[in-house]
């Protein structure tokens, strides 16, 4: 079995009923220090933008960069890294919150980002965010991992060598 076979196959037995239980509770919480370089490259995609059909776009880029790298993530490592308005991308449910009005497609955004953990890709989200906006961390998607700060983690990730990135 390939690399990529691998990860598909370690995505499909994250999604198996026992795993569920798990996916009711509260993403992780993460130190800056338990956050490293594994991979040849690493590379930052910043989120902190309130428009949804630029974070699809965001999603796009993403494809497109694993595929120059043959979509194997012992070849690069992408780290998306959500604060503020950039949030609400990775929420089961937006009700209580600043964005529970706006029509987002929870459903779509939640199957790509799905898909790309197959490939490595870690969603990290902001906790000074969750505590100034009182978002409730269970809301989250379940892959997600939150980190104290979402600019603190994109200067660590820096200082480790992770390139930058923001879809404009």
């Amino acid at each position: 079995m390939d690399r990529r076979g691998l990860f598909k196959w370690l995505t499909v037995l994250a999604s198996l009923p026992f795993a569920q239980k798990v996916a009711g509770a509260a993403p992780p919480r993460l130190k800056m220090e338990d956050v490293k370089k594994e991979a040849q490259l690493g590379v930052i995609y910043h989120c902190d933008f309130p428009q949804e059909a630029r974070f699809k776009a965001m999603l796009g880029n993403i494809r497109n960069h694993l595929s120059v790298y043959d979509n194997d993530p012992f070849k690069i490592k992408i780290a998306v890294v959500a604060h503020g308005h950039g949030v609400k991308f990775f929420m089961k449910d937006l009700s209580g919150s600043p964005w529970e009005n706006e029509p987002i497609k929870i459903e779509e955004l939640y199957s790509t980002e799905k898909d790309l953990l197959a490939y490595g890709v870690d969603f990290y989200i902001c906790n000074i965010t969750l505590q100034r906006l009182r978002l409730d961390p269970n809301k989250l998607h379940e892959f997600t991992k939150i980190i104290p700060s979402g600019v603190g983690m994109i200067g660590h990730l820096q200082s480790q060598g992770f390139a930058y990135i923001k879809v404009q």
